[in-house]
């Protein structure tokens, strides 16, 4: 098996990112609907901002399908959810509370059958499934080029526009089949 590392290196900016933050590993999330939920509370929001409603969330609440569908929506707006990711947090914790899914199914799928499957869920969209699968399935090869951090850090480190998703996308080839941990680097430079 190939070294990630050694295939990012061979990207000298890269290279320079790995010698600064060290190697950045892909581990499987412990409580994968827990790191969906954070994923649903991290949309569109600043890291700070997601960071406190999620605190409030799971210190008020269990966080698990049955605990948010039994909780007061009011209650979940309280802890700083939105009215629509009240709904969103709802609607994952219905399909995954009522069997529609699993981990264990989507562990199983390829990458473009759990986004297919995420999204079919009103609130889960590309983004978010393409965090599913870097921070819960820690698959490797993820390009979430929706994303602002991601964008920004193209930006900041090969002088792209941010903007400019097909020049990333095409950049990113490179990287392939360790686009996730390339990712990694690049929200290290956008943070």
């Amino acid at each position: 098996m190939a070294d990630p590392y050694e295939t990012l290196r061979s990207d000298p900016e890269l290279a320079r990112l790995v010698d600064e933050h060290g190697e950045i590993t892909l581990d499987p999330a412990t409580d994968p609907f827990a790191r969906l939920i954070v994923a649903i509370c991290n949309q569109q929001l600043s890291q700070a901002s997601a960071a406190a409603i999620e605190e409030r969330l799971f210190d008020r609440f269990e966080v698990t399908p049955e605990g948010l569908l039994a909780a007061d929506e009011a209650a979940l707006r309280d802890v700083g959810l939105s009215g629509q990711k009240v709904t969103y947090v709802r609607n994952v914790a219905g399909a995954f509370g009522e069997g529609e899914l699993s981990v264990d199914a989507l562990a199983g799928m390829d990458d473009d059958e759990v986004r297919a499957a995420l999204t079919e869920i009103r609130g889960v969209g590309p983004w978010t499934a393409d965090m599913f699968l870097i921070f819960v399935l820690a698959r490797e090869d993820v390009f979430p080029v929706g994303d602002l951090g991601i964008r920004k850090g193209m930006a900041a480190v090969y002088g792209y526009d941010e903007d400019d998703r097909t020049a990333m996308r095409e950049h990113a080839t490179r990287w392939q089949p360790y686009r996730s941990y390339a990712s990694r680097y690049l929200w290290r430079v956008s943070d």
